[in-house]
């Protein structure tokens, strides 16, 4: 009986391509349970949407007359856009424009305010820091709804109803996000590195916005995003705060020109319900534009911080 001896770096080369052609020869693993979940949540998500879109091309006639998820026999988009900017002397226009202000003021200072107490929180200990933290978590389980009333009367002593401070100022404080940012920091911050910029003499001010800042952005974009899509869409706080039409934003706006096309109120026309329609789906094309503009930096973050360096 003959023994046939192979170098071990032949044998590991000849066995690499085998198991290269046999991984490529192995069917991948699909569940049809999973793909049919998947395929749901994603109906779920982008029906509303498919329905927003068909349902701004039609006149308010259209809307109960046709099918809801098919366009009408005459789309009129572009009439629906047209009428919308030029209802009301052009009022949705600056309803507009206070929701961007509100909105990008109130996410700036909210992903600032929480990515410097997330820091603080993970990266320097004083008397009662956990009891202070879990303060936050408590925060986080009261609903904003809860806290409307008290912050109006607050803001009324204040003088600041029917301001845009009394939109800005609450939607600053991120419970949620704080709470974010300080896990992200504890290990986005390497201490080493504070040591180190503390050896060369650098101050804490300047350690914050020089250093952990640039390593927190990932998480300051995702409570940015956050706080953006909340404050877009926040309605009963601005609901109870301001009654000057020419400081609504979109939601509020839009929720008046609703009341009317159903009450018949005053400077309501028979396509009023269509201008809602319409109004709702160009509302929501800045989040979409934010989202896609801030995407990759989110991606960039998530895919640094699940390397081990």
């Amino acid at each position: 009986m003959t023994t046939t001896t192979t170098p071990a770096g032949i044998t590991a080369k000849a066995a690499a391509p085998v198991s290269a052609v046999r991984a490529k020869e192995r069917p991948a693993r699909r569940s049809t349970p999973l793909t049919i979940a998947m395929l749901a949540a994603l109906a779920y998500f982008l029906l509303p949407l498919c329905w927003l879109l068909i349902a701004s091309t039609k006149s308010t006639q259209d809307l109960f007359t046709s099918f809801g998820l098919w366009f009408s026999d005459a789309p009129q988009l572009l009439a629906n856009l047209k009428a919308t900017f030029t209802q009301d002397d052009g009022v949705f226009l600056h309803w507009l424009l206070n929701t961007v202000l509100y909105a990008a003021v109130s996410a700036v200072g909210a992903a600032l305010l929480a990515a410097a107490g997330g820091y603080g929180f993970a990266k320097f200990r004083f008397r009662g820091d956990r009891a202070a933290f879990n303060l936050v978590l408590g925060a986080v389980m009261v609903p904003t709804t809860a806290l409307a009333i008290p912050t109006y009367l607050v803001f009324a002593q204040a003088g600041l109803v029917n301001t845009p401070w009394a939109v800005i100022l609450p939607s600053l404080v991120n419970p949620f996000g704080l709470y974010l940012m300080r896990i992200y920091a504890e290990d986005a911050v390497p201490d080493s590195l504070l040591e180190a910029a503390r050896i060369d003499g650098a101050g804490e001010a300047r350690i914050f916005f020089r250093i952990a800042l640039r390593l927190l952005a990932p998480g300051l974009v995702t409570v940015l995003l956050f706080t953006l899509v909340a404050t877009w869409n926040n309605y009963f706080l601005p609901l109870i705060m301001l009654n000057d039409p020419d400081l609504y934003p979109v939601t509020v706006g839009l929720a008046s020109w609703a009341a009317q096309a159903q009450n018949g109120g005053a400077g309501a026309s028979s396509d009023m319900l269509a201008l809602v329609v319409t109004g709702s789906l160009i509302s929501i094309v800045p989040l979409v534009v934010a989202f896609l503009m801030l995407q990759r930096y989110w991606q960039s973050g998530l895919a640094t911080g699940g390397v081990k360096q």
